[in-house]
């Protein structure tokens, strides 16, 4: 039997339906409420693979609810484990910690628990390792700086990493894989699908710095190869290729028609605007929607290397341009 976590999400609802296009038939999925199982049934819809979705076994569970995981792990073998909290507001750090660090403690142990032949685990680009003065290109093996400063969500998501090596530390056979920003269809309003329903309302300006970008698909074809290879105690960076913001937002906006931004947010600007923002917060009790860290990373223009996980698998990915052309069809529809 095949646990999925995080199969209401856009990763974990590819994955599913990546899994039955390829005669997985022993399938099962946690969820939380059962109205987020609907997006995964609009998602199978929107391929077109309707007839897949019943085999999905679901069970009502959460990672950090320990009872309820005990029924989802019975006779399981192998765990995919999507599941996580995605927030660069700073006022949500108590729920990643909790969410990203406790609840994939919580699923370790239960594969060590359970004897589970092998776990593969979604992290993130933003767990990776800092340039030293004299490094160029960031890589799996780029050690992470504690002295440098990091959003929660990425300490958060590196503190979940940990928990997986203490896994295989303690015999678990494990994989993890760092997605950069993952595009895919379904989930607009989440995630990277609200880069799309933003520049369609018009996004004032970009700036140029950059990072790694992937599709699902290519995403999802990965992991399912890698838990079936006999590889563990590794980590993959998964992009296709880095772009600037300006040129993805660019590309974007041609493809669906949306006005494109004109001004660049020069450096002076960015800081400003987080600024402005953390003290209207305070003031007005609003919620942020920029930080310190974001304004850094908005400027950051680090290359991000995918030479691992192409020589491991002899692996191609999909461009993004000719990605973004076919998420264009989806969104029309």
């Amino acid at each position: 039997m095949i646990l999925v976590t995080g199969g209401t999400g856009l990763v974990g609802a590819h994955l599913l339906l990546h899994l039955l296009e390829n005669g997985e038939k022993n399938l099962r999925a946690i969820y939380r409420d059962s109205k987020h199982i609907e997006k995964t049934k609009a998602l199978f819809e929107l391929y077109k693979k309707s007839d897949l979705f019943s085999v999905i076994k679901w069970i009502e569970a959460d990672i950090l609810d320990v009872p309820s995981l005990e029924i989802a792990f019975n006779n399981v073998g192998y765990v995919y484990h999507c599941a996580g909290f995605i927030s660069f507001n700073p006022n949500d750090e108590d729920q990643l910690r909790k969410v990203n660090i406790e609840g994939t403690a919580n699923i370790v142990n239960f594969c060590i628990d359970k004897k589970v032949t092998k776990l593969c685990h979604v992290s993130s680009i933003a767990a990776l390792g800092n340039l030293a003065q004299n490094q160029t290109i960031v890589t799996e093996e780029t050690e992470w700086n504690p002295e440098v400063l990091h959003s929660d969500y990425a300490i958060s998501k590196y503190g979940a990493e940990m928990e997986v090596w203490r896994g295989h530390q303690e015999g678990l056979q494990v994989v993890i894989v760092n997605p950069g920003v993952i595009f895919g269809p379904g989930f607009w309003n989440q995630g990277s699908g609200e880069f799309f329903t933003s520049i369609k309302k018009g996004f004032p300006c970009y700036t140029n710095g950059s990072t790694g970008y992937v599709s699902v698909i290519d995403v999802v074809k990965i992991m399912n190869q890698l838990m079936k290879l006999d590889c563990s105690g590794e980590r993959f960076i998964l992009i296709s290729e880095n772009i600037t913001y300006k040129n993805i937002i660019l590309k974007i906006a041609t493809k669906i028609n949306a006005k494109p931004p004109k001004l660049e947010a020069k450096p002076w600007l960015i800081n400003l605007a987080w600024k402005l923002d953390w003290f209207s917060s305070k003031i007005l009790k609003t919620k942020r929607k920029i930080s310190r860290h974001g304004a850094i990373s908005l400027q950051n223009s680090d290359e991000i290397s995918n030479k691992k996980i192409k020589t491991y698998l002899n692996y191609s990915f999909e461009g993004i341009d000719s990605y973004l052309d076919k998420i264009v069809i989806y969104l029309k529809k």
